[in-house]
């Protein structure tokens, strides 16, 4: 059974691997094991050794800390506010994140305030 904790260091570590553009073959492959292991650990069915871990911040060019970056705040948000949980591990929100900051300043500016204009019209009642 998957704990909280298991669930959330798998949620960092798709999220580094996407970001970092890496399919789950790629990585394993790094790490000398087979992708479905690291389908495994991003869904938390298997918990990631501390020999792992390390193999795993080694090839994803990042501390062993990222991993439990905002861990306690997220298992506050599992209780104060479950529906955003998982937000920022979809990959819609992470496909979105990668093209906005592919845009120029200009048109960067332009799209927040798009985006910000549209949630304040949603909001409104018809």
């Amino acid at each position: 059974m998957a704990t909280d904790i298991d669930l959330h260091l798998g949620k960092r570590l798709r999220r580094r691997r996407r970001l970092l553009g890496l399919t789950q073959q790629q990585l394993a492959m790094q790490v000398g094991i087979r992708f479905q292991q690291i389908q495994k650990y991003e869904c938390g069915a298997n918990r990631i050794s501390a020999a792992r871990l390390w193999q795993l911040s080694e090839a994803l060019e990042t501390p062993v800390s990222y991993f439990y970056d905002g861990l306690a705040e997220a298992l506050e948000q599992q209780i104060t506010r479950p529906e955003r949980s998982d937000m920022f591990s979809r990959k819609e929100t992470l496909d979105l994140i990668q093209a906005y900051y592919q845009l120029d300043e200009r048109p960067r500016r332009r799209l927040l305030d798009l985006a910000k204009s549209l949630h304040a019209e949603g909001g409104e009642p018809a």
